[in-house]
């Protein structure tokens, strides 16, 4: 809370390299909706890359740890009037009066807090984007609370089509309760769609308790296998990877620190399948006409989708199609002469 309400002013202000990793390229429908991003939103965001999954119109999407508000109002855009973003930030301004007066609450006017205060910078700037985005009433909203605890934020039980999270997972010490509580609040066959730090070992406790590599995104990466059990025992689909860049961290102190591990960006999807949604292996067919993705769905790195193109896909893909919002956007059969081959490719 100290390190994102109080150091970090901008982006520049980071100290290494880790929240400004390079993403995927960008279509040209989410290039436009960045540039109607208000610039301080844009300015005091430091999340790694762009977090934005496909297929979102008329979607109820929740961004855990949304920060200034960056991806949330681009969001906004895409689910259209119809949809909504909820974006949850544990940080929160607290200023007294000179009487000594305590602190407006969270509900009072985004004025009487200070201008460090991240949620606050999010909701001052609801009017501005509705009116540029041309909404009658706005789709977003902006709430403080912590992901590991999105019960005692008000969020109910299968409330979202979509979790995101860019960049704070690792902010957590509790990983199995974020993505449990996630878990939660999804719609069967939802999807949790996220970026990430995670490490090449599990982290020394020299390291774990290092103030700066905390607040850098460093010493809480978990271990990369360490998702893949924890994402089982909570109930997803195994992680399907969809890009991973290595990470520099451009500070020689702290590269000493954290000695020979290392750490990846990584983007991960996964799945909250219904359960016998799909047997076995099948061939898939994209229909095309996804916004953005019209021609070609690059899904994750191992599956991308041509439109009219027959694809082998594993009994895990193809349940993940079937279940969740991609599956009007798939002619689903079962088969295929090399489905038996791809079983756990997904992972």
């Amino acid at each position: 809370q100290d390190y994102y309400s109080k150091e970090l002013q901008k982006s520049e202000d980071l100290k290494t390299n880790a929240c400004i990793t390079s993403a995927r390229p960008l279509s040209k429908v989410v290039r436009d909706a960045l540039e109607r991003v208000h610039e301080e939103v844009v300015t005091r965001y430091y999340g790694c890359g762009l977090v934005i999954p496909e297929c979102l119109s008329s979607c109820h999407i929740l961004d855990l740890g949304c920060g200034s508000g960056r991806d949330c109002y681009l969001l906004s855009q895409l689910v259209g009037e119809q949809g909504h973003v909820t974006g949850i930030d544990m940080t929160e301004g607290q200023v007294r009066h000179r009487s000594g007066a305590p602190p407006h609450p969270p509900s009072s006017s985004p004025t009487s807090f200070p201008s460090s205060c991240q949620v606050e910078v999010a909701k001052k700037h609801i009017a501005y984007h509705m009116d540029k985005f041309g909404y009658g009433k706005p789709n977003v909203e902006f709430i403080h609370g912590y992901m590991e605890k999105l019960d005692d934020a008000g969020l109910a039980d299968e409330s979202y089509d979509i979790v995101i999270s860019n960049c704070v997972i690792n902010l957590a010490p509790d990983k199995r309760a974020v993505l449990q509580e996630a878990f939660r609040v999804l719609k069967p066959g939802g999807e949790m769609y996220f970026s990430d730090i995670y490490a090449s070992q599990r982290l020394s406790e020299t390291i774990r308790k290092h103030r700066v590599l905390w607040g850098e995104c460093l010493a809480g990466a978990l271990y990369w296998r360490d998702l893949y059990s924890i994402a089982e025992e909570v109930g997803f689909s195994p992680p399907c990877l969809v890009t991973a860049s290595p990470i520099t961290i451009g500070n020689k102190e702290l590269e000493a620190i954290v000695g020979d591990c290392r750490f990846v960006s990584a983007t991960f999807r996964l799945f909250k399948v219904l359960a016998g949604s799909w047997a076995g292996p099948a061939q898939v067919i994209y229909n095309g006409g996804i916004v953005g993705h019209e021609r070609e769905l690059v899904f994750d790195a191992n599956f991308t989708f041509k439109e009219g193109e027959v694809v082998d896909v594993d009994a895990e893909m193809a349940a993940i199609l079937q279940s969740s919002r991609f599956a009007e956007e798939f002619l689903i059969r079962a088969g295929g002469a090399n489905a038996a081959a791809l079983q756990g490719c997904c992972c």
